[in-house]
């Protein structure tokens, strides 16, 4: 005879998927990728630097990955995830560790998408639209946006040794007035809202606000976000060649011809720029402000140093890199660049503004009102 499965743990497993999606945590059920909403309305046109974490599904090398995304040059790739510059090309990346890939960002018409040719994927035996997006570029695109970006009708129909522009998502808009680097994120099962913006040090209704989410509890695996990084500020000027350089925490990028390394530390929220070691000087050109060298300070009291600056380079008439010096304030005043901040802690009106013993005293006075007015009514 045949056995009958009982259908009384039937209940019990619906109320435990139900208690798992009402914790915001994402189900774990394999999802179909979901085009980012990235946006570019700061202004009509703009040009940046922006930030992907590509999660490679096998173990490869950072040379693969650089040509995957035809990044520029193994420094950038190297920079972007804070190793060190003797970090060889063929040094091993695990399966299902994080990557940062910089790319070249452009904004047009409200959307931001990777620079026209950056990157461009070489169809193989066996390819399609979809698979190319989900399993070689981790769902950061979909399978309509490569279709729509190279005008392919029909997206069954392509050839090996067919090139396709990949259009990566990406944004240049500063967020709430401030200079970020936007990085496209894919939600892994399991994540939430709260979890990914502790993880990235944002504010979780900024993380909401950007990416059009207004239900927490219905965030999918494998949905792209734009987390927007908190970039180092700088002196660089806004004629200089490399005006667009921005860099988040525990980041390097060189610049003016490699003849400068600069960096982002979450100590200072302040770019360090530094010559860059082993270049020949015959090839840089001299870089000081008067008699300090680049990057390097001077005492001026026990609380002010002097600081040259890196302001940005040029190269019209001939290759020149540009100095300011400035003044750092060592004595904490209340102007020194405070640490980025972890998830919701922004002050704000009602319990979010509050700390702690101001919200122990408040409940303590409501309590002692309420016992007033309880014994004047009886």
């Amino acid at each position: 005879m045949r056995a009958v499965l009982p259908l009384r743990p039937l209940p019990f497993v619906l109320l435990l998927l139900l208690l798992l999606v009402a914790d915001g945590s994402v189900p774990a059920a394999e999802e179909v990728p979901l085009a980012a909403p990235f946006t570019c309305n700061a202004t009509a046109k703009a040009s940046c630097q922006a930030l992907l974490g590509y999660v490679p599904p096998n173990a490869t090398t950072y040379a693969a990955i650089k040509s995957l995304f035809q990044v520029r040059s193994l420094r950038s790739l190297l920079g972007a995830n804070g190793l060190p510059i003797s970090t060889h090309s063929s040094a091993a990346v695990p399966a299902g560790s994080t990557v940062r890939v910089r790319f070249p960002c452009s904004c047009s018409h409200g959307t931001g998408v990777s620079a026209r040719n950056h990157p461009v994927y070489k169809v193989k035996a066996d390819d399609g639209l979809d698979a190319i997006a989900r399993n070689v570029f981790n769902g950061f695109v979909t399978y309509q946006e490569i279709a729509a970006a190279n005008n392919i009708s029909d997206p069954n129909k392509i050839e090996v040794g067919q090139k396709l522009w990949i259009p990566l998502p990406c944004s240049c808009d500063p967020v709430d007035g401030a200079a970020v680097v936007h990085y496209a994120h894919v939600v892994a099962a399991g994540s939430s809202v709260d979890a990914i913006a502790a993880e990235f040090g944002t504010d979780v209704d900024v993380l909401l606000r950007l990416n059009g989410i207004s239900d927490p509890k219905k965030l999918l695996a494998g949905q792209v976000l734009d987390v927007p990084l908190r970039a180092c500020s700088s002196s660089i000027s806004n004629t200089s060649i490399d005006r667009h350089l921005r860099l988040p925490n525990d980041s390097y990028a060189l610049t003016a011809n490699d003849c400068v390394l600069c960096s982002c530390s979450s100590s200072t929220w302040q770019l360090n720029c530094q010559p860059t070691q082993g270049i020949s000087s015959s090839t840089c050109p001299a870089a000081k402000c008067g008699s300090l060298y680049l990057g390097n300070a001077s005492s001026i009291s026990a609380c002010e140093n002097t600081l040259c600056a890196y302001a940005g380079y040029t190269n019209t008439t001939k290759f020149t890199i540009h100095t300011n010096l400035t003044t750092l304030s060592l004595c904490n005043n209340g102007s020194a660049p405070q640490s980025q901040p972890s998830n919701s802690s922004a002050p704000g009106l009602g319990l979010q503004g509050l700390n702690w013993m101001e919200l122990f005293i408040t409940v303590h006075i409501g309590l002692l009102c309420f016992g007033f007015l309880w014994r004047g009514t009886n």
